[in-house]
């Protein structure tokens, strides 16, 4: 296994001084939110199975295997999973690859970058428990800065991690300009209710139970606020695919999980 930290560009535009966002329901300067994501999940690296589990009841799981169906990787893929460091996807990816014949001759490869070196070596550590030597690169890098040449790939993953970047278009057209024309951009992440009763419910249990369980379990009740809150903050399902559009991605399609708890978002370079 080829074990490769990189850091990111320097030469894309960087976040005005002045410019705000948010994070979480908090209203912050462009350039904090990225220290301030990255401390999240620094905090929580040894705990990001848990913390998924809590928020989504351990169906996350089901909703990855779900992406990577849709995707249906074959031999002589080369994925970039964003925001991947604890190599989820990218190991789902490769035991589905070895079901094609691909393990071990070189055809394929998967790049995982997250911004967070704790969550890349929790991703490698996994790997290796594994006996998972090769096919993986590991990348130390900004979604919205990726250190990765033009159409570099064939497709590009990122689960529950877009909602965390402090510009989404900005990584939007960064996944454009990495992929090669004819390749593929898949997004899995927290998204909108459909059901109005459904949704109330889903409130209450995010802004309540969440936090009491993640200060009960994890130890950490201000991270799974954050957590709870960038969800709402995070565009609805129409909005996204609109956003996926204007970067340049061609035949833009959704589908929800779980009635819209979730959402994979598709889309083409072409």
């Amino acid at each position: 296994m080829s074990a490769r930290n990189q850091t990111d560009r320097t030469d894309g535009q960087e976040p005005g001084s002045d410019a705000r966002t948010h994070f979480g329901f908090r209203d912050v300067a462009e350039a904090e939110k990225a220290p301030l994501v990255k401390g999240i999940f620094q905090s929580v690296a040894g705990r990001y199975d848990l913390m998924n589990d809590l928020m989504s009841g351990g169906i996350h799981r089901l909703w990855k295997a779900a992406m990577v169906d849709w995707l249906d990787p074959r031999p002589g893929i080369r994925l970039l999973d964003a925001a991947g460091g604890t190599a989820d996807i990218a190991l789902k990816v490769r035991d589905r690859l070895a079901g094609h014949g691909d393990k071990t001759d070189g055809r394929s490869r998967i790049l995982v970058c997250d911004l967070t070196p704790e969550m890349l070596e929790i991703g490698r550590d996994r790997a290796l428990d594994r006996g998972v030597f090769d096919g993986i690169d590991w990348i130390c890098g900004d979604a919205q800065r990726l250190p990765l040449q033009d159409s570099s790939v064939s497709a590009y993953t990122i689960a529950f991690g877009l909602r965390n970047v402090t510009r989404i278009d900005q990584a939007l057209e960064e996944a454009r300009r990495v992929l090669k024309p004819g390749g593929r951009f898949l997004c899995l992440e927290f998204s909108r209710v459909v059901q109005p009763l459904f949704s109330a419910l889903y409130d209450r249990y995010s802004f309540q139970v969440l936090p009491a369980m993640g200060a009960a379990i994890a130890g950490d009740r201000e991270a799974y606020v954050y957590l709870a809150e960038s969800i709402r903050r995070f565009p609805p399902q129409d909005e996204l695919a609109a956003k996926m559009t204007r970067a340049g991605l061609s035949q833009v399609r959704y589908r929800n999980l779980s009635g819209g708890i979730a959402a994979i978002h598709s889309g083409w370079r072409v």
